[in-house]
């Protein structure tokens, strides 16, 4: 047994993903779910010691970035790698300040993201993520493109529906949906709609 690694991202296909990743690097590891911060602080609460935390920086109940150095307070002993689609250098230099032993960008090939999870865990401090080449616009200047995916985030489409509607990639989507939020200077896709209904 390799230890038990906690897999904590509100994304299902991207949790999924990097569980199928997991299990294929570390066969004998017993890979646990999250899909907010509450079911994580269950499965922490569970016996056994935790040997890997993967943790999505924009995570329903991490409402602030210092929480991650309230969990690694917590979790002394267990590896903390934190994954995003964020590509802001000084954001990600705050990430490892606050006690990350790593930095993955979710926007890498899949088998990078395997080889930087074995690096980490193994004990190099890694950051590892490439830019999305999403440049920062105005609130107001939102592409035809952006727009569109706002359109039917506002009417509760999920990104699998978006992906069928545009005829794009849902990988794709979620690069839009991030650059969105980001532009919109919103949390979440709910607060997008808001916006959406308020402005557009």
């Amino acid at each position: 047994m390799t230890g038990r690694i906690i897999i904590a991202d509100d994304h299902p296909m991207f949790r999924e993903g990097m569980a199928r990743t997991v299990q294929r690097l570390l066969p004998g590891a017993l890979v646990q779910e999250a899909g907010d911060l509450a079911t994580v602080n269950a499965l922490l609460r569970e016996a056994g010691e935790v040997d890997t935390l993967i943790l999505d920086l924009r995570f329903p109940g991490l409402t602030c970035i210092s929480q991650l150095a309230d969990l690694r307070q917590q979790l002394r002993r267990t590896t903390l790698i934190v994954v995003s689609m964020v590509d802001d250098a000084t954001l990600i230099e705050q990430v490892m300040a606050l006690g990350a032993d790593g930095f993955i960008g979710k926007n890498i090939a899949p088998d990078e993201i395997g080889q930087a999870l074995l690096a980490i865990r193994d004990g190099e401090v890694l950051v590892k993520f490439a830019p999305s080449g999403l440049l920062p616009l105005d609130t107001h200047t939102l592409t035809t493109r952006q727009q569109e995916v706002l359109r039917l985030i506002a009417q509760g489409k999920t990104n699998k529906e978006i992906a069928k509607a545009l005829d794009i990639s849902p990988f794709t989507v979620r690069i839009h949906v991030s650059s969105l939020l980001r532009t919109l200077d919103v949390p979440s896709r709910a607060a997008a709609a808001v916006k959406y209904s308020g402005e557009f």
